[in-house]
């Protein structure tokens, strides 16, 4: 077997979010020397189960194997099948990992650094397109880049967040928003305290807030917003819910960003 291929693709799985109980696995599929294999993982993120399975192709030309993409599927809570499924393919650059995947089936947008082809690097919030699929159906991915406008500081700073009042606790909430997360933070209305959750949506230049039963809330804007925001506003959320993946039929989906 080679050792060096080996400890490369247990790193490569390792930090796209698999950890390292496939370690055993893949070293038991490696030495069979078979032309591909593939291996299976399972996760749960709060109250959603995310199923995995990852594609390993041998090279025709010599001993080393190659770790091609990943079938992610979603299976809300309550739900017995899976919501939607999703290819994400690994190469040189723009991988996804596990949890940035999760996040994307779950209908938010990731922040990534990009390389284009002409191998030019740029930044860009990508967002899969539930309503749209590119000839080998894959969920086509919306990107909005830096000049579209979308400034996630500002947006969470048109809220009295607490944890923006602490330099690390912000940069940490940045961090995890840009990754794609719904974060728990703590709004502060008349000297209370209040649990909220919140997300990037960088197509309305906002963010998303939710109670802390996780029901979307209102709050996008500042206090005392205008009623033609408000009307904009009620739009967003109707526009949102109609393109959200709990509304499209289960039917077999795959996407990603192509390395």
């Amino acid at each position: 077997m080679n050792e060096q291929n080996f400890d490369y693709l247990k790193n490569q799985v390792k930090y796209t979010g698999f950890g390292e109980a496939l370690e055993p696995q893949l070293k038991e599929q490696i030495s069979k020397r078979e032309p591909n294999f593939t291996l299976d993982h399972q996760a749960n993120f709060g109250d959603d189960k995310v199923d995995a399975k990852l594609h390993f192709r041998k090279s025709e030309m010599t001993d080393m194997y190659f770790f091609n993409k990943y079938d992610l599927s979603l299976t809300k809570s309550g739900q017995e099948d899976p919501a939607i499924k999703q290819t994400f393919y690994i190469g040189k650059d723009n991988n996804l990992t596990l949890k940035e995947g999760y996040n994307l089936l779950d209908g938010r947008a990731v922040n990534k650094d990009l390389v284009n082809k002409e191998q030019e690097k740029y930044n860009a919030w990508v967002q899969l397109d539930f309503k749209e699929t590119d000839n080998q159906g894959n969920f086509k991915l919306k990107q909005f880049h830096e000049n579209y406008g979308f400034d996630l500081k500002e947006a969470v700073q048109k809220h009295q967040i607490k944890e923006l009042k602490d330099p690390d606790d912000q940069s940490r909430l940045m961090v995890s928003l840009k990754k794609g997360n719904r974060q728990s933070v703590t709004f502060i209305s008349e000297g209370n305290e209040q649990k909220r959750f919140v997300e990037a949506n960088p197509q309305f230049k906002n963010v998303n807030i939710y109670d802390s039963n996780q029901m979307r809330t209102s709050e996008t804007q500042r206090e005392g917003k205008s009623e033609s925001q408000s009307n904009s506003q009620k739009k967003e959320v109707k526009e949102e819910a109609e393109n959200s993946p709990a509304k499209k039929p289960r039917k077999r989906k795959s996407a990603g960003i192509a390395g």
